[in-house]
C-alpha cells in the first residue's frame, strides 16, 4: 500500500483538513510550516516537490522525488495545473509542505488520466513542499 510521505494509515486525509479557496471540494493540511515573506500568489513561478497518490488505489503516479525525477516548476494560479493543485498551492512559503485532496472534478476529472494509473473520477491526494517562488 504506497502511500505519500507522511502517514495517512488507510489513505483518509488528517481530520484537520481545511477548504480551498476557489474550489468546491479540494482541501488543504499544513504538514510543515513555511517561512519568509514570499508567498505563492497568481502569475508567480513556482518550483515544488510533488508526490501524487491516488486516493481509491492508494498508488503513486507520479513524485518529483523519485530517481531522474526534477523538481517541477509552474506558474501559480493561471490553470497550467489542475484546479485543485492551483488553487491549493496559493499562499504556500518557501519551505512549506502542503497535503491537498483533491476530487475528480477539481483533478482530471470523469475520464481520469489511465497512463498514470488515475481511474475515471478518482480522488488525489498530492503532498506539495515548495522549494522556490519568483
Amino acid at each position: 500500500h504506497v502511500g505519500p510521505p507522511q502517514p495517512l494509515g488507510d489513505m483518509d486525509a488528517p481530520a484537520e483538513m481545511e477548504p480551498v479557496e476557489g474550489c468546491t471540494g479540494t482541501t488543504k493540511h499544513v504538514v510543515k510550516e513555511g517561512s519568509g515573506d514570499a508567498t505563492v500568489t497568481a502569475g508567480k513561478t513556482v518550483t515544488v516537490h510533488a508526490t501524487g497518490v491516488v486516493k481509491e488505489t492508494g498508488a503513486k503516479f507520479w513524485s518529483t522525488k523519485d530517481p531522474g525525477q526534477q523538481p517541477f516548476t509552474y506558474q501559480a494560479g493561471v490553470g497550467g495545473v489542475i484546479k485543485g493543485w492551483d488553487m491549493g498551492c496559493l499562499g504556500m512559503r518557501v519551505g512549506e509542505e502542503r497535503l491537498l485532496e483533491i476530487p475528480a472534478p477539481e483533478g482530471y476529472g470523469n475520464q481520469g488520466f489511465p497512463a498514470w494509473g488515475i481511474p475515471p473520477l478518482g480522488t488525489l491526494f498530492f503532498t506539495l513542499e515548495c522549494l522556490s517562488i519568483q
